[in-house]
C-alpha cells in the first residue's frame, strides 16, 4: 500500500509519553496500556464504565486492571527486564535477548513484536472480576474475553489459577515478522488474523502520521508540546459503541469515560483545525441525547447518559450553555449551513429549557440547581447553598443568544436573529441592573435574596459580552488584572487569593484551568484590549508548554498540576491548540 508523508512529529514525541502515568491508546480504542512504576511489567485497564459488573457513577476509578503483570518472557519462560522507548504509535522494549514492541493491531488488539530469531512470548493475568461477569451473553458493550493468537507456531501455552485470577502464558518459535495478539473481543467475535508485526507497525505509523499531517504548523520552540497536544487528543477519541453513534473524545480515558457536555464544545474548537467533521460530531453526540423538555445530559457514554446526580446534592446536572457558541467557530472555519440548519432548532430548545427552569426569584435571569452544572463543581460560590442566580450561567446565556442569532443571520431567518440580538442585550442589561455592585466592581451571584461575595473571575464574567458599559469595562479589568486577586505568577487564578476559601491546587478553589483563561483572551479582545489578551495568550501557552504532561489544572503560583490533576486532559489540549495557532496567526 502506498504511505503518507512522515511527520516530523511522531520523533518530536520520542519517549515524551510517559505510559507509567498516561495511557498509551490508539484513536477509537478503550484499551489503555500502561506500565506498572519502576519494574518491568505492564498493565490493561478499559475507557469503560461496564455498570452492569460495577454500579455507580465512579466505582471505574478504583477498578483494578482487566489485564495485570503483563510481562515479556524468552524462550524458556523466563521473564525478561527491558529498557522502555515511546512514541505516539509504538512501544519498544529492549531486552537482553533482543527488541520487543508493542502497538495497536485494531481498537481491541494490542500487537506484541518479538526480537527478529529469537523465540519468547507474554504472560499476564486476567482480573477475577472479569472472569466472573454478571454481564449477559448478548450485553456487547459489558462482556468480553481474552484471546492470545501468533502468526507462528506457539512451542508453549500454558494457564492457572492465581490469587488475583487467571495467569495465561504464551510463547512461541523463532520466525520472521513474528507476532502475538492480546485481544479483548467482545461477544463471540473472531479474532483477526495474525499478519507479520512489520506490517502491523507501518499500518499504526500510517495512522499517526495522518492525524498529525492534517494539523495547522505553529511555531518552531512550541512543536513538541504542541504535537503532545495533538497526541492527546487522538488518544482520547473512542469509536462509536452503544450508545455513543459518533467518534469523540473523553475528557481524558486516564479518569473521565463518558463524553461531557461542556468539554465536547472546547475539543471542537481544536479539531475544527484538523477535521471539522470530527468537530462538528462531537457536538452531536450531545445533542442526539437532548431530553424532550430540551435540556441537554451532563455526560453522554456507551451505557446511556447522566443527567441526575444525588451529590453532593440531588438534582438534574447539565453543563453551561456554549453550545452556539462553539458550532458557530467551527462554521467560522469550514462553511456548512447544513449543520447549522440541522442544530439550530435543537439548539434553541436548549436555550428555551434554562429559562424555563429557573426558580423565579429575580425575574429574567437564570440559575443554577446543582454545582455540577456549572461545570465548576467546588468553587466556594457554590459553599451558600442552591438555587443561585449566576453570574457566569446569564453570561453564557448572553454568548449563546448572541451566536443563535448570527447562526440566525446565515439560514437568512432575520428576524429571528434580531429577536436573538434583543434578548441577549435585555439580558446583559439586566446583569447590570441587579447583579452589578459598583463599589466594588463586581458583579455577584445571589442565593435566597442574598449576594454571594466571594471573589472569582466569574464575577467579572460580563466582559466577555462586549455589552457593558467603558467604565464597567474598566472596573472588571482592573480587578481580572489586579495580583492579590486573579493576575497570579502563572495566570487566572479562579478564587482570589485574598480570599479565605483560596486553595492553590484544589479543584476549582483557585487553580488556573485553561477553558477560563480562553474565555478571558476572548473576553479582552471583543473589547479591544489586544495587548493584554495577547499577554494572557503567551502566558497561558508558558504553562502548559513548561510541564511535560497536559494537564487538568494547575497552580498559578508555581505553574505546576496539581496531584489530582487528570492526565491528557482534553479542553487544556485542545485549547492550548487553539492559542498557539492563534499565536502564529
Amino acid at each position: 500500500m502506498s504511505r503518507g508523508a512522515a511527520s516530523p512529529y511522531l520523533e518530536r514525541l520520542r519517549n515524551r509519553i510517559d505510559p507509567e502515568r498516561v495511557p498509551f491508546s490508539d484513536r477509537g480504542s478503550r484499551l489503555l496500556f500502561y506500565k506498572y512504576r519502576s519494574r518491568s511489567a505492564f498493565y490493561i485497564k478499559l475507557a469503560e464504565r461496564l455498570e452492569t459488573l460495577q454500579p455507580g457513577l465512579e466505582t471505574h476509578r478504583d477498578r483494578p486492571p482487566y489485564l495485570s503483570e503483563i510481562t515479556l518472557l524468552d524462550g524458556e519462560g523466563h521473564e525478561l527486564e527491558y529498557e522502555l522507548q515511546t512514541y505516539p504509535h509504538v512501544l519498544h522494549c529492549q531486552t537482553r535477548i533482543g527488541r520487543f514492541s508493542f502497538t495497536f493491531a485494531d481498537h481491541d488488539t494490542i500487537a506484541l513484536g518479538l526480537p527478529p530469531g529469537e523465540g519468547g512470548g507474554i504472560a499476564l493475568t486476567q482480573s477475577a472480576l472479569f472472569q466472573n461477569s454478571r454481564a449477559s451473553a448478548d450485553d456487547l458493550i459489558n462482556r468480553r474475553r481474552v484471546a492470545l493468537t501468533a502468526n507462528v507456531e506457539p512451542c508453549t501455552r500454558r494457564g492457572e489459577a492465581v490469587n488475583t485470577g487467571l495467569r495465561r502464558a504464551l510463547i512461541v518459535s523463532p520466525g520472521e515478522g513474528a507476532a502475538i495478539h492480546i485481544s479483548l473481543l467482545r461477544g463471540d467475535r473472531a479474532s483477526n488474523a495474525v499478519q507479520p508485526f512489520p506490517q502491523t507497525l507501518a499500518d499504526a505509523e500510517e495512522r499517526w502520521n495522518a492525524w498529525f499531517n492534517c494539523v495547522p504548523i505553529v511555531d518552531d520552540e512550541l512543536e513538541e508540546p504542541y504535537a503532545y497536544a495533538w497526541w492527546s487528543l487522538a488518544n482520547n477519541l473512542v469509536a462509536p459503541l452503544g450508545n455513543l453513534r459518533y467518534e469523540a473524545l473523553m475528557p481524558s480515558k486516564a479518569q473521565y469515560l463518558g463524553i461531557w457536555n461542556w468539554d465536547a464544545c472546547f475539543h471542537a474548537l481544536a479539531l475544527r483545525h484538523a477535521d471539522p467533521g470530527l468537530a462538528r460530531d462531537q457536538l452531536r453526540t450531545l445533542l442526539e441525547a437532548q431530553l424532550e423538555d430540551g435540556m441537554l445530559p451532563d455526560v453522554v457514554h456507551d451505557e446511556g447518559f447522566i443527567d441526575h446526580i444525588d451529590h453532593p446534592i440531588p438534582a438534574r446536572v447539565t453543563k453551561p450553555p456554549v453550545m452556539a457558541w462553539a458550532a458557530l467557530k467551527i462554521h467560522e472555519l469550514d462553511r456548512n449551513l447544513e449543520f447549522l440548519r440541522e442544530i439550530y432548532p435543537a439548539l434553541k430548545r436548549w436555550n428555551r429549557w434554562w429559562f424555563e427552569q429557573r426558580s423565579g426569584e429575580i425575574e429574567g435571569l437564570a440559575h443554577f440547581r446543582h454545582p455540577y452544572s456549572s461545570g465548576l463543581d467546588d468553587n466556594p460560590m457554590w459553599d451558600h447553598g442552591f438555587p443561585v442566580i449566576a453570574v457566569d450561567l446569564n453570561t453564557y446565556l448572553v454568548i449563546q443568544m448572541d451566536s443563535l442569532a448570527a447562526i440566525a443571520e446565515q439560514l437568512n431567518l432575520d428576524g429571528e436573529a434580531r429577536a436573538w440580538r434583543a434578548r441577549a442585550g435585555e439580558l446583559g442589561a439586566r446583569m447590570l441592573e441587579v447583579l452589578y455592585d459598583p463599589a466594588g466592581g463586581f458583579f455577584w451571584p445571589r442565593h435566597a435574596g442574598e449576594a454571594i461575595t466571594v471573589r472569582t473571575p466569574f464575577n467579572l464574567y460580563p466582559l466577555w459580552t462586549g455589552r457593558m458599559p467603558a467604565d464597567v469595562e474598566a472596573q472588571l479589568i482592573g480587578n481580572l488584572t489586579t495580583p492579590d486577586l486573579f493576575w497570579a505568577p502563572y495566570p487566572l487564578r479562579t478564587v482570589a487569593r485574598s480570599e479565605p476559601s483560596y486553595a492553590p491546587t484544589t479543584m476549582w478553589r483557585g487553580p488556573v484551568w485553561i477553558n477560563i483563561n480562553y474565555i478571558f483572551i476572548e473576553a479582552l479582545e471583543m473589547v479591544g484590549r489586544d495587548e493584554l489578551a495577547g499577554e494572557l495568550r503567551r502566558r497561558t501557552i508558558e504553562l502548559v508548554a513548561r510541564n511535560r504532561g497536559i494537564y487538568e489544572y494547575y497552580s498559578p503560583e508555581d505553574g505546576v498540576p496539581a496531584d489530582r490533576a487528570a492526565p491528557i486532559f482534553g479542553w487544556s489540549a485542545a485549547l492550548f491548540v487553539d492559542l498557539c495557532i492563534q499565536a502564529r496567526n
